[in-house]
């Protein structure tokens, strides 16, 4: 759709929703008072939210059956998510909640240790969680059992009988990702992914990262997911994609002429991309023991946030188009060095140390972990993009576990003028610009530059023009998993991995994986690193180059 003043042009039914809203509410902020009545009843319409920005569709009456229902991630992440939907009346109506999992439990179990948890994150409306907890059902079942499955089915249809959702149903896996396969072979031998026709009902499975533990496995896993349910009804979930600023890159980039025709080889020095984390292994040793820095952030948030900065633009914004560039770019990316590991990768792996004023074990030392354990918890890694647009231009991914501080950003490091025509009035060195898109814990963008100091004297100094991404913006505000949630329901993908990226960066890591774990100087490969620094001293050689 294009929309200018005094003109709507639309080209479907979800645009000409969009357009119709959109105009009733310019003219009554012009004053034109034979809309506000109008207006107002789109905003208290049942199933539209209050602000226009919260949903980007129609929500259909649907089912969210969570497998792992008494998991961590249900109760920290997924049903605290739709408790906030469900205030900001961004849920279809009318919508179901069933959880599943071997946990023995009844409706009212469920309902009660769901608002334990959400009371332990903080207070909440009684009577609103009474609304909300309406819909809110439980069934036990046994993963690997066929039987479970087909007493889900028929619990399924007396809900939806009752509730009127229309046989449309989502199937979330908040499992581990070994009982992946096994639970999505007994969802389709009990005929729960199938489709019905003539508006019948929808099915579609949402899987959480990691995807596989290697290119094989990767492999191996869509190929049990596709025997029963078809690409359109996978949904393979990175919630770093359904970040704001995250989201906002694109934005920044494709929208704004100011930019992007320095966004190339001739102006930009290098790229930088961090996400640090203070925080240890916590509860997730026996994972991660399995699947280290590389596995757990690699190959799905850092390949995604490399992606949205390096990628050339779609043709339109659409879901397989914008896919479709991200794959290209995975294409360009330059195959690992293996004979030169050194001059491309470095790892580390957390030891004792201080973060905030209080003393933490060292990894090794940490429940579950192996005392000898030389699963990498940090690492810095330097690609190149083979292509017209960043030849010759180093990107380096840096992640790891217990630093200094939680930070998420990227960094575009422009070149240095070519030329300095102060070279004789000037001492100092002439800094090069720089450009920060922050992502955690301050969502903004920050341009530094050069500017003169007052004086008479000619002196430079830098400052630094900021963003806030809240800033002017007092409508709600959806995390990660809201809006996955959100787009799930609305069957949007495009903030979700499609099957060729995933196997593209598995096809790029598993080369350095293999050299990581099966070389023989492993032990030397690993650098240890204090609690709370900033990563092991000596993987900032990887970094010389650019200061």
């Amino acid at each position: 759709m294009r929309i200018r003043r005094g003109a709507v042009i639309t080209s479907d039914k979800k645009w000409d929703e969009r357009a119709r809203r959109w105009v009733m509410e310019e003219q009554t902020r012009r004053g034109n008072p034979e809309f506000e009545a109008v207006v107002k009843g789109v905003a208290e319409e049942p199933g539209l939210p209050k602000d226009q920005c919260l949903i980007d569709g129609v929500l259909e009456p649907c089912t969210l059956v969570i497998i792992g229902a008494s998991g961590d991630l249900t109760t920290r992440k997924l049903v605290p998510s739709l408790f906030k939907l469900y205030l900001s009346n961004g849920l279809p109506s009318p919508f179901v909640i069933l959880g599943c999992s071997r946990t023995k439990m009844d409706d009212d179990g469920f309902r009660d240790r769901m608002e334990k948890a959400l009371s332990e994150g903080g207070s909440i409306d009684r009577e609103k969680w009474k609304g909300f907890a309406r819909s809110l059902f439980y069934r036990s079942i046994e993963y690997d059992d066929v039987p479970s499955y087909v007493n889900l089915a028929e619990s399924l249809r007396t809900l939806e009988r009752e509730h009127g959702t229309k046989g449309n149903r989502i199937f979330y896996l908040a499992i581990p990702p070994t009982l992946y396969e096994i639970t999505a072979q007994m969802l389709g031998k009990a005929d729960l992914s199938a489709e019905r026709k003539d508006g019948g009902g929808w099915a579609r499975i949402v899987v959480e990262k990691p995807f596989g533990r290697d290119l094989e496995t990767a492999v191996a896993l869509d190929r049990t997911i596709h025997e029963y349910f078809q690409e359109r009804q996978i949904f393979r979930i990175d919630h770093y994609l359904a970040k704001e600023t995250v989201q906002n890159i694109l934005m920044f980039r494709f929208a704004n002429a100011i930019f992007e025709p320095l966004w190339n080889r001739r102006y930009i020095d290098h790229v930088s991309i961090t996400a640090a984390e203070s925080l240890g292994v916590e509860h997730r040793a026996g994972y991660y023991e399995q699947a280290g820095v590389l596995r757990d952030m690699f190959q799905n948030h850092m390949m995604q946030l490399l992606a949205l900065t390096a990628m050339e633009p779609s043709s339109l914004f659409e879901a397989d188009l914008v896919r479709d560039e991200k794959a290209k770019l995975y294409r360009a990316l330059r195959p690992f060095a293996v004979d030169n590991p050194e001059g491309y990768i470095d790892l580390g792996q957390y030891g004792q140390g201080t973060i905030g004023g209080k003393a933490v074990p060292a990894y090794r030392e940490e429940p579950g972990v192996s005392p000898e354990s030389l699963t990498p918890t940090f690492a810095i890694l330097k690609v190149y993009v083979d292509n017209w647009r960043w030849q010759g231009v180093p990107f380096y991914m840096t992640s790891g576990k217990r630093l200094e501080r939680k930070l998420t950003q990227i960094a575009i490091q422009f070149k240095e003028v070519p030329h300095s025509m102060f070279r004789q009035v000037l001492e100092e060195h002439i800094s090069a610009n720089r450009l920060i898109l922050g992502i955690y814990p301050e969502e903004k963008i920050s341009l530094v530059f050069e500017t003169k100091n007052p004086g008479g004297r000619v002196c430079l100094r830098l400052v630094t023009m900021d963003f806030n991404y809240q800033q002017g913006y007092k409508g709600p505000a959806l995390d990660a998993y809201e809006k996955v949630l959100l787009d799930v329901m609305l069957g949007d993908h495009m903030l979700f991995w499609r099957q060729d990226g995933v196997e593209l960066c598995w096809s790029f890591l598993t080369p350095i994986l293999w050299e990581c774990e099966t070389c023989s100087n492993r032990s030397e490969m690993l650098r240890l690193y204090p609690a709370g620094s900033r990563g092991p001293e000596a993987a900032k050689k990887l970094l010389q180059d650019h200061g």
